[in-house]
């Protein structure tokens, strides 16, 4: 079931909301401008859980973020390895 819907008055740049309006496509524009809305909520979310985190354990490095990258890469290749030699 989906959330109750209400109708608001935003403002935004004349540029933005063509642009938002050009790419909407059948959905409409109030559809596209709800799941960018939605978005930026879920981002603004993991940010604070991102500074509650740096809070208690400190700040991700860069080496740490690249060393989780590589990881993340090589289980995906080995993922892909498998399937290939399971077909």
């Amino acid at each position: 079931m989906s959330d109750a819907t209400g109708k608001y008055s935003i403002t935004m740049p004349q540029s933005i909301a063509e642009a938002a309006k050009a790419r909407s496509g059948p959905s409409g524009l109030s559809a596209y401008v709800a799941a960018a809305v939605a978005r930026q909520i879920e981002r603004d979310n993991l940010n604070e859980l991102i500074q509650v985190a740096e809070a208690e354990h400190g700040p991700v490095t860069d080496e740490e973020i690249q060393a989780l990258r590589n990881q993340l890469r090589e289980s995906r290749q080995q993922q892909s390895q498998d399937g290939a030699n399971a077909a």
